[in-house]
């Protein structure tokens, strides 16, 4: 008896909707187990184990993702382009990144006198932050303290054991020691045991000076002791790990100690009230005789005056967002511009269209880029001034308003050039940064055109 062509039909499609049920079910299972299991020991790792390879035996898939931060691709207003250079017994590098103070010569004149007048260069992943460091002209023509090192190096072990178990006596003796001697030490740029303790991988803070500044920052805010390792939530962790070392900071005393001005907040007008209380100066500007300040990469404290920071967003949510793999969500360690990888980035929150992101990004850099640009130019005239006034003749008295300017507009400036989201991270703080330094300036430039006895004549110019 012939069976009904229906019914032969329904059969196989039974059997295949159960065979897909089936599958489905065993995938589901396996990504559960994936998801159960996030790592497998397979490498016995302590306090000790400074290679990130050693990690990444257990960690493959964040091992694979940290190597990639040798990657060098350029964004609009930042990154970095790979420059091919001959290698010499000075300096091995077979590649470097731009130089940006050819780029932009102002910059070399703000800081003329200042180790950054001579080699600054476009920033690049962070494989290349140590041996970037060691043959920077900064570091290879100027007597540098080993607190550089601090941001440049996988530096939690050498901490431990120049202090014999104690971080901050290893991170009080790295810092006193001259740089040629400190880079000794260092093996590895930042790696995991920087920023994850080795037996749960939970974030954990290693940086001394962070650990000082926040509790600084905290007591200034009413809250006593604070302690982000025991205090700070995870998701605040996802910020501070990176904040470790993407701060404003300056070396104070003869020990040079790596400190974060933070005792009066996060501000560029209550950092600056900080550095005015210590009488701090970083060099004599050499062309004007002004005592002024170098502000350095204040990702962490601008980030903070930013509509991301208040919505509870973290820099790894976009820097180092999830990504699946499998049954498991990881976070992608190649730690990169988010107008790199916009889809995990921005599009988890931003319902628009990548195009659309990255046009209203490049939007606010265009904005910031032309009133940096402005500031900028105005700052020059102001040290154009001062300096045509002191070979005039002008005394150290007469000059000192003038020079208190340079300091403030420079150090406003200097602190928003510095930050390397080209005005993203906060930018109605970075503009209003910029005002007050295009009104500072001003202000200077009226404190010189009131000696007017010294206006420079043709043959002083």
């Amino acid at each position: 008896m012939k069976l009904d062509r229906r019914i032969v039909w329904t059969i196989v499609a039974s059997a295949v909707l159960t065979m897909a049920v089936a599958a489905l079910l065993v995938s589901i299972i396996e990504r559960k187990q994936e998801a159960r299991h996030t790592f497998f020991r397979v490498a016995e790792i302590d306090e000790d184990t400074e290679d990130p390879a050693i990690w990444g035996r257990n960690f493959p898939l964040q091992y694979d993702s940290w190597k990639r931060t040798v990657d060098m691709v350029r964004t609009r207003y930042g990154g970095s382009e790979a420059l091919p250079r001959n290698p010499t017994a000075a300096d091995p590098r077979e590649r470097v990144s731009q130089e940006k103070i050819e780029e932009d010569p102002r910059l070399k004149r703000m800081w003329a006198g200042y180790p950054f007048s001579v080699d600054f260069r476009e920033e690049r992943g962070h494989a290349y932050m140590l041996i970037d460091q060691r043959y920077t002209r900064r570091v290879l023509e100027f007597n540098q303290p080993g607190a550089c090192l601090n941001c440049h190096a996988s530096t939690a072990v050498i901490y431990r054991k120049l202090g014999g178990g104690d971080i901050f006596k290893g991170f009080e003796a790295l810092n006193r020691m001259p740089y040629a001697e400190a880079t000794k030490y260092a093996t590895h740029p930042v790696a995991c045991v920087d920023c994850h303790e080795p037996q749960t991988m939970r974030l954990r803070i290693t940086r001394p000076a962070f650990l000082e500044g926040i509790r600084a920052l905290k007591a200034s805010q009413g809250v006593p002791d604070y302690d982000p390792n025991r205090m700070a939530s995870a998701q605040e962790m996802r910020t501070f790990v990176c904040a470790q070392c993407h701060v404003e900071y300056y070396f104070k005393g003869e020990e040079k100690r790596l400190v974060y001005p933070w005792s009066k907040g996060l501000r560029a007008e209550e950092m600056l009230a900080y550095y005015e209380e210590a009488a701090h100066r970083d060099w004599v500007h050499a062309e004007t005789g002004a005592p002024v300040l170098k502000a350095q990469h204040p990702e962490f404290e601008m980030f903070s005056q930013g509509i991301h920071a208040r919505s509870g967003v973290a820099c790894a949510d976009c820097h180092m967002p999830y990504k699946r793999e499998g049954g498991m969500k990881v976070s992608d360690h190649q730690v990169r511009s988010p107008l790199l990888n916009i889809n995990r980035a921005c599009q988890g929150c931003h319902r628009f269209s990548e195009q659309e992101l990255k046009d209203r990004v490049e939007e606010i850099q265009d904005r910031f880029i032309g009133a940096r640009n402005i500031a900028l130019d105005a700052l020059m005239d102001l040290i154009a001034e001062i300096a045509r006034f002191r070979a005039a003749g002008a005394s150290d008295a007469q000059l000192a308003p003038a020079w208190q300017a340079q300091r403030h507009a420079q150090f406003f400036i200097d602190l928003v050039e510095a930050e390397n989201s080209a005005g993203f991270h906060a930018p109605g703080e970075m503009l209003r940064v910029l005002t007050q330094a295009l009104d500072i300036i001003r202000r200077g430039q009226v404190s010189l055109r009131e000696l007017q006895p010294l206006r420079p004549t043709a043959a002083s110019r």
